[in-house]
Formats: C-alpha cells, structure tokens, sequence
C-alpha cells in the first residue's frame, strides 16, 4: 500500500495582534467528524493526535499536520481532508467550540485521567508556572507590535519610492499569462481557506513551504525589499483568480496576519510566494515543480528616493530585527516554563487509559473510511 502524504501548516500564529486563530479552517468544507480534545497541558494531546496522523498515513491517507506555533514539536491539530475528519486541541489559546455538538463534533475529556490529589498537592506551582508564562507572551506580543511600528514605517518609504505603473503592467502580464488557459468556474462559488504556511515560535521562524508546495507545478517568487509591491501583487492575483472561481489557499504573513505571505490554487496547481526577510526558501526543495519563475521587485523602485532614506531605513530594519529576536527569545522562554508547567501534569496521568481513548477515536475515523465511497 502506498503511503500518504503530510502536509504541514500552522493554523495559529504569534501575531502583532496577539495570538491569531484560524482554527475554523482546519477542515475545508462540510465536516463529517471532529474530535475536539479538552484538557491541560502535558496530558497527551499531540502524541495522540500524531500516532493517529501517522496510522492513517501508512493506510494510505493523505494527512494535514497543524502545528502548534509554541511549541516546535507538538500539534494543534491533525486532518484528514478526504474524510471530513480532524483532531484538534480545543484548549486556550485556540479553544475550539462545536458547532454540530454530537451529529458531528464529540468533545473528549482528558481530564477524565488525572489524579486530582496529585495536581491539587502542586496547585501553587502550577499557578505560578501559568503567571510567568502569561507574562512572558505579553512581552512577546509587545515586541511584535513595536516591531510592526518599525515596519509600517519602512514600508512607508518603499511606498514612495514605488514605480506603481510598472507594478501593475507586472500584474496585468501574470494574470494573461497565468489564467489565459484555465477555464473560469462561473457555476460555483471558490472556496478560500486561510492559513500560515510560516510561524513565530520558539525556535524563531519556521515554515513548512516544502510539504505545502508539494503538488504544484507553477511555482513563482516574489523577491526584493519591497514590501507593499509584493503584497498588491499577491491580493490582485488572489482577487482575479477567485473572481473566476478557482478555489484558494491563502497563507498569511506571520508577524501582520492582515498580510499575504502565500497564495496556492489547487485547481491549477500554482502558487505565489513572497520573500520577506526572515523567510528562507529554496525552491529546489519543492519536487515535480515543471515551471519556476523569479520577480525582483526590486526593480520598481527609485533609487535616488532610497537613497534619500538610506539612514531610516537602515535603523527601521535594525529596530525590527532586534525586536524579532527578542520575541523569539521570550517564547523560548515560555516554552521552558510550559514544559516544566507540563512535568507537573504528566505525574497525574494514566496514559494507558489516555491511549486506550486513542485507539477509539482511531476506530471511529477508520469507521468513517470504511463508510465513504471510493473515488
């Protein structure tokens, strides 16, 4: 049996705003089953959700894995876009309240398999890790949001100094080019769902650009400092394609979520991605890519305007670094504090009773697999 596929995305992210959520797009569409899981942390929610991830995908399902954007190596959520079926965390940040209660989303408890005694003897603790924890993402979110201060305003100047004719002579000769063949569906309204392909975290910046590109074939590169040029291009390509129908992936800039970082069409198999430091891509990673083209944007820029600006924006760019590095240091130290607060929860666990909860809701997906027509 050939094995499925994984897929990584975020769908949450360390925001200037805060902690943002799209968790209401971890499922595409009608949902046949959702598994909501309550409780604290350390109590085995993402190996739950990873071990029934890789079952399925060894069954020959192809898997989205979202990851959780404070923790490196734990899930928020994993799907089964075939199978309308997904697990997913539904404690804070990203609570998760169902909509079909019962017809569709069944909440699991795993509180149910604590030992109360044991958390209540550590509460003081437990209480202090959740103080501390909660101070350091307010530093990491007021760094975020001064470092977007810092942003807007180097924005600001690349704006200025834009050749705007030449971007949107750009735009015109990608959308004949792009679209010209494609067939517009008129019959149906597109369906866009909204993700991160990238995320704060602790361990800095992280994406997962290679399994997300995984099956396009038309892969372009929006290069350059400019930032504002790359973000018109992207929306007017986002706009035109979903004006004709084409379903869309739009993955979000993970510092400004109100941006775009990423847009697919799977109908088409194309997608437009923006360089912005401190993303690094390499498009080799991405196999079976049939067509990959680069656009320096850089060119529509005066540079006798730059240059007049040459010392704000060199001092913009430090500011938003050295503000990205300290948000990046203060969620590391979260993490710590949360690993440490989770030691405390896994002393009160039976994780025998915790996998065996497991194994059921295994049983119900397969179930569901076995109950779906074959394509």
């Amino acid at each position: 049996m050939t094995k499925g596929k994984i897929k990584k995305v975020f769908p949450g992210n360390n925001t200037c705003y805060g902690f943002y959520s799209f968790y209401d797009n971890i499922i595409q569409g009608k949902a046949n089953k959702i598994f909501i899981l309550k409780g604290g942390p350390g109590v085995g929610k993402s190996r739950l959700m990873k071990k029934t991830g890789m079952v399925l995908v060894e069954k020959g399902f192809d898997v989205e894995y979202h990851c959780c954007s404070s923790d490196n190596d734990s899930l928020d959520g994993v799907a089964i876009p075939t199978l309308g079926v997904a697990v997913v965390d539904g404690t804070a940040p990203h609570v998760v309240d169902p909509k079909i209660p019962g017809a569709v989303d069944e909440i699991i408890n795993l509180g149910e398999y604590w030992d109360e005694k044991i958390l209540v003897e550590a509460k003081d603790e437990i209480e202090d890790y959740i103080n501390n924890i909660s101070s350091k993402y307010k530093m990491v979110y007021s760094y975020l949001k001064e470092a977007k201060v810092a942003s807007d305003e180097l924005e600001g100047y690349f704006k200025e100094a834009t050749d705007w004719a030449k971007v949107n002579k750009l735009i015109y000769e990608i959308i004949n080019t792009l679209f010209r063949s494609s067939s517009p569906q008129f019959n149906r309204k597109p369906e866009v769902r909204n993700l991160f392909a990238s995320a704060n975290t602790p361990g800095g910046y992280v994406n997962h650009l290679d399994t997300i590109l995984q099956k396009v074939k038309k892969l372009y590169l929006l290069k350059g400092q400019q930032g504002a040029c790359k973000e018109k291009i992207l929306r007017s390509i986002y706009h035109f394609g979903t004006d004709r129908g084409l379903n869309c992936e739009l993955y979000h800039c993970p510092f400004d979520p109100n941006k775009i970082e990423l847009v697919c069409f799977p109908d088409i198999e194309v997608a437009f991605l923006r360089i912005n430091e401190p993303l690094e891509f390499e498009a080799t990673s991405v196999v079976g890519l049939e067509i990959y083209q680069e656009f320096n944007c850089d060119e529509f820029v005066y540079t006798d305007i730059i240059k007049k600006y040459k010392r704000e924006i060199k001092d913009c760019k430090k500011r938003i670094s050295h503000l990205r590095e300290l948000a990046w240091s203060r969620l590391k130290s979260a993490k710590e504090s949360h690993d440490d607060l989770e030691k405390k929860y896994i002393k009160a666990m039976d994780f025998a009773a915790v996998n065996k909860r497991g194994e059921e809701i295994l049983a119900k997906i397969l179930v569901i697999a076995d109950m779906l027509p074959v394509e």
